[in-house]
């Protein structure tokens, strides 16, 4: 019997492919619930590799999943036993982070309800890898029906079709901010770890949508408070600032259009000796977890690109020693890191986000066969990413587009501040005298 065949056009030309040579796992993509697109003449001896969705050494985090597909997640591995945890300590920044929450967020509904599988047991995490996973429940892939031929201009569909000559259409797939819910997750874990072993506390804000800055030292970095950064829907500490950020969205969002912005991360008792020369600088861990967040476009630490302005007797940090007898610097320009390792200071960094692709607005653009036309994007999309970004920070790197402003550069500090840990000691102490003959268990544990 004569064999079926599909056509595929692409940038590469047009060409069929006979669908008995294909494998069983790729004939099954064409009853998938994700639509799949196809780009023709790959050559036959060149493997293209698309791993790129682990981050850490000794913490390792793995998300999957896409925006369209049964759900998202992430898999962490090297977090220590006998650690309390419970789906309770992820759901918090998962609510957060949660689409629809406000008319300058996507409005697209979803519960975002985790559930860990593995790993915990009793409510004590066992030293294997834990598996969580939350389902989506409102995808609509009609509203990508346009998208399936014609890229969206500046999106990675373009580039996942030139690279792999294959893409989830729906949603965008792993170029989705929705990938971010994983980190978000993995987030909750890290930063229980963190706040219980060393005391740190990490915190992001908006500092800046479109033309609306937040001018440096209106907030108190060390007296800021989560219920300030939650005290409206921008996420931005000042009330007055806050309002200007939201009536700049609002004004974008009824013509169809988006803007970028910035968001601060800043991380309290951070301890001394993270990081190490020359390639595995502190910094430079915290910019590919920030960097690798969606939409962003650039990075800064301390003083960061301001800090060229001055000279060096005017950027120097200058070092004295506190009625404690720690050594201290009198100014923090440096961001809390010198040499790539951190000095004790709060670090303090900022990560920049382009307007988001997904816009109302007709643009033009080509179709996969390299035809020009004009697309005008439909679904739900947010009109600015960063009031949403600022939780995935604190956890590890956000999730849809809508949240991703705090959470974004959190969940990437905390992941990096983990993974660059050289040792991770974690004792178990029992004390029968006060429990009368019972045990009572305490952890502590060091960073160095």
């Amino acid at each position: 019997m004569a064999s079926s065949t599909l056509t595929s056009k692409t940038f590469l030309g047009s060409s069929r492919i006979d669908s008995a040579s294909l494998s069983s796992d790729l004939r099954k993509l064409s009853v998938s619930s994700v639509q799949i697109s196809f780009r023709s003449r790959i050559p036959k001896k060149l493997q293209i590799n698309a791993a790129g969705s682990t981050f850490g050494t000794n913490f390792r985090v793995t998300t999957f999943g896409e925006s369209h597909g049964g759900g998202v997640g992430c898999i962490i591995d090297g977090c220590p036993p006998r650690i309390p945890l419970s789906e309770a300590d992820m759901q918090f920044d998962l609510d957060r982070r949660r689409p629809g929450q406000s008319r300058i967020t996507t409005p697209r509904k979803e519960t975002d309800t985790c559930k860990i599988s593995s790993g915990v047991s009793e409510g004590l995490t066992t030293g294997t890898p834990i598996h969580v996973f939350v389902p989506n429940t409102d995808q609509r892939g009609l509203d990508y029906k346009e998208m399936s031929v014609a890229y969206r201009p500046s999106h990675a569909d373009a580039t996942y079709d030139m690279k792999y000559g294959v893409r989830s259409v729906q949603g965008g797939g792993r170029s989705s901010a929705r990938e971010t819910i994983g980190r978000v997750a993995a987030g909750g874990v890290a930063k229980k770890i963190l706040k219980l072993y060393a005391g740190t506390e990490i915190f992001a804000y908006v500092s800046q949508v479109h033309k609306v800055v937040l001018p440096e030292g209106v907030v108190d970095h060390d007296s800021l408070t989560l219920d300030q950064i939650e005290s409206n829907i921008a996420r931005c500490p000042d009330p007055e600032y806050a309002e200007k950020m939201i009536a700049a969205i609002d004004a974008v969002r009824v013509k169809g259009d988006s803007v970028g912005g910035v968001v601060t991360c800043i991380v309290r008792n951070a301890p001394r000796g993270l990081g190490s020369p020359v390639f595995d600088k502190l910094e430079a861990e915290l910019a590919k977890a920030a960097m690798s967040l969606p939409a962003t476009k650039g990075f800064e630490i301390g003083s960061g690109f301001a800090g060229t302005f001055l000279s060096g007797s005017e950027h120097n940090d200058e070092f004295y020693t506190d009625e404690h007898g720690r050594i201290r610097t009198r100014t923090n320009r440096s961001g809390g890191i010198q040499g790539g390792i951190s000095n004790g200071e709060t670090i303090n960094m900022r990560v920049a986000f382009k307007p988001t692709a997904t816009i109302g607005k007709r643009q033009h653009t080509v179709t996969r066969d390299k035809k020009e036309t004009e697309l005008i994007a439909r679904g739900r999309h947010d009109p600015c990413v960063v009031p949403r970004v600022g939780v995935d920070l604190y956890g590890t790197n956000g999730g849809s587009y809508g949240g991703l402003s705090a959470y974004g550069p959190v969940n990437g500090t905390i992941f990096t501040m983990l993974s660059v840990s050289h040792q991770f000691r974690a004792t178990r102490t029992v004390d029968n005298a006060k429990t009368g003959g019972g045990q009572r268990i305490s952890m502590k544990g060091s960073y160095s």
